[in-house]
Parts: C-alpha cells; structure tokens; sequence
C-alpha cells in the first residue's frame, strides 16, 4: 500500500471546525437547548401540510432553481426575480458568495466577535480574513472597518444584528460606512434575525432595512434566512437579494439542486403565514426583555440585544459559566475565553436558565 496521500489545498490546513450548538441532554432531568440561536415554537401554520404534501415525491430531485419560491421571495420583498438567489441556509449562500469573489491574496473584512462561519468560510476560499474588532459596547466599529479597506479588499460581513452579541448598527452610521466602501467591493448585510428588530429610532436613526439600502447601492447584497424567525433550522434555506451581477454569480456557485423541495415548500407556506409569524416573535421579543432585565437586576451587563439571544462577556469564566447552566438544564453556546450567547426560548427554559446565572453571580 502506498504511503502517500491525496494533496489537498493548503488552505484548508489549520481551520477550525464550526461548532454546533451542544444539544440538550436525553434521557435524564428535563433540559432545555438555549445553544442554537433555534426559534422553539414548532413550524408555522400550513407548513407541515406542504412538507407531508411534498414529502410523496422526495424520489424526485426539487425544482433547481427554486421558481415558485423565487417568485413568493419577488412579490414579498418587491424585487425582481433576477436579483434573488437561494442556497442551503444564509450561511450557504455567504459560502457561495466567497466563491464568487474572494481567493488567494484576496481580504475579508468583518468585526470580531461575529457570526463563527465568517473565518471559516474565508479560508476555504483562500482568502485572507482581516477582524476589526468590536468597540467596548460589543457594537460593529464601521470606522475602523472602513480604515481596514485596501485595494485587496474583496468583500465585507456586517451582521446586523450581530451574533452573538445581539448589537445593532444604525441608518446613519452604516450610509457613512457604505459611503467610504469603493464600488467594487461587495458588502454583505448579513440580516438572520432582521425580524426580531424592535429598537426605535434613536442617535443615528434607525435599524436600517438592508433590502432598501440595497436598491441604491449596486454593491450591497442582503443575506436572509428561514431558519431563525420562520422556525425552519432543520431545513436549511435562505436567499440573498442583490443586484443582478452578484445574484447571477451566486447562481452559478449554488450547489445543484441543493434546497429541497421540502424546504422550498416549506418557505413559501411561511411567507403565507406572516401574521402568525409576527405574533410568535412578538412573544419571543417579550421574552428576551424579560431575560435582560432579569439579567441586569442580577447585576449583569448585558449589552442591548435586537435578536433572539442575550450575549454575556464572561472572559475565563466562560466555560465554568456554561457548565453550571447546563448542570441546571439550560444548554448555552460557550464561546472559550470570551462569552457565552443564549437563545431565548420557552419561558420554562428562560426561568431555568435565570436562576442558574443568579446562583452563579452570587458566587462570583
């Protein structure tokens, strides 16, 4: 037998693996997954339906370019059908969209911390990541992200909200940060849990809509998912909206045939639902204020989150923390030596999770 292996690329030397949120244990006490960012309410109404509907022909391969989805996507957000691509999760199509940009000698720019896909995906690509990071309010510094731009500058994450800290970047910051970025550099308003904003206009105006900055800014593209909001995680669908240069090349990077009929069905029974939809965030949206202010009254500081987690910096208590969740039944996401990020779930999780950080805090 030969001792010699298949060469593979270099770049792939040394990438961290994306870690899952840690499931929820089975089998013993009751214990609730506060790990996945995961919306807990089950499918939204009419969406099992469409799945069992569809589910008769999963010996067929779906509709590779997802046409009934893609019109559902056109009419809902008032775009051409030409300007949309889907793919396998927004995480997917950011992939698609570091292959249709960036390679060796090429940069990335994003905040650090921020989603843990953005360094991963980079270096599969070959390019080069460049972290700026975050200001002491856990918030997106877009000065010093500008600052970074070089003319190897390909592409830049800004996910707002962010994961995990749940900050926001307001309208007039973010028009003068797009304003600074050259023509030929794609940005990417990375905006999965977009439906879960209720921040009001405050010093910088609003949280803005990344689809209507988009429509003036042909270099701008807006990632979204089914997955967080829509409750649709196990099914793996998202769509960006670009200008038709970008949404042709994510046409061309998409996996074959990789969004199932499933999902699509699924996606677009969804989008019929929006009513339904908005009363489960609403209830989760109440549920996180109630989790920070219970958090900050414990004596926590807990930076203003407009997603469905709160983020706590705990530096090298982190683990220590996540592990006294877990043994009082709430699962978090430890991120080793920074944090902790925690989904905010049932109410019953949320209780549990609360009590576990008061006995911990006490202990401090």
């Amino acid at each position: 037998m030969s001792e010699t292996s298949p060469k593979l690329r270099a770049q792939l030397e040394g990438i961290p693996t994306y870690k899952p949120g840690k499931p929820a244990a089975v089998g013993g006490p009751v214990a609730y997954k506060l790990s996945s960012n995961e919306n807990p309410y089950p499918p939204l109404p009419g969406v099992l339906e469409s799945v069992t509907a569809a589910a008769g022909s999963f010996n067929r391969y779906p509709d590779m370019m997802c046409t009934a989805l893609m019109n559902e996507l056109a009419d809902r957000f008032g775009v051409p059908v030409s300007h949309l691509s889907t793919g396998t999760g927004s995480v997917g199509v950011a992939q698609q969209l570091l292959q249709a940009t960036s390679g060796p000698g090429d940069e990335v720019i994003y905040a650090w911390r921020s989603f843990e896909a953005y360094p991963i995906i980079t270096q599969i690509s070959g390019a080069t990541s460049v972290q700026v990071p975050l200001t002491p309010g856990e918030v997106h510094d877009l000065d010093a992200m500008a600052d970074a731009i070089t003319d190897r500058t390909r592409l830049i994450f800004v996910c707002n909200p962010n994961n995990p800290t749940g900050t926001v970047v307001r309208r007039a910051e973010l028009e003068r940060f797009l304003d600074r970025v050259p023509g030929d550099v794609l940005v990417v308003l990375d905006e999965a849990y977009r439906e879960f904003i209720r921040a009001a206009e405050g010093e910088g105006g609003a949280v803005p809509d990344g689809v209507e900055l988009y429509r003036e800014r042909p270099n701008v593209c807006v990632l979204r998912t089914f997955s967080k909001a829509y409750g649709l995680a196990g099914l793996r669908v998202g769509f960006a909206i670009a200008h038709e240069p970008v949404a042709a090349a994510l046409r061309k990077t998409a996996v074959p045939f990789g969004v199932s009929q499933l999902a699509q069905e699924a996606a677009i029974a969804s989008l019929r639902a929006e009513d339904e939809l908005l009363g489960r965030v609403g209830a989760l949206v109440c549920e996180r204020t109630r989790v920070a202010e219970g958090l900050r009254g414990q004596g926590w500081t807990v930076p203003e989150t407009q997603a469905n987690f709160v983020w706590l910096r705990l530096g090298d208590r982190t683990v220590e923390f996540a592990a006294a969740c877990e043994q009082a039944g709430a699962v978090v996401r430890p991120f080793p030596g920074e944090g902790v990020r925690v989904t905010i779930g049932e109410p019953e999780a949320n209780d549990i999770f609360l009590k576990a950080a008061d006995s911990f805090r006490k202990d401090l």
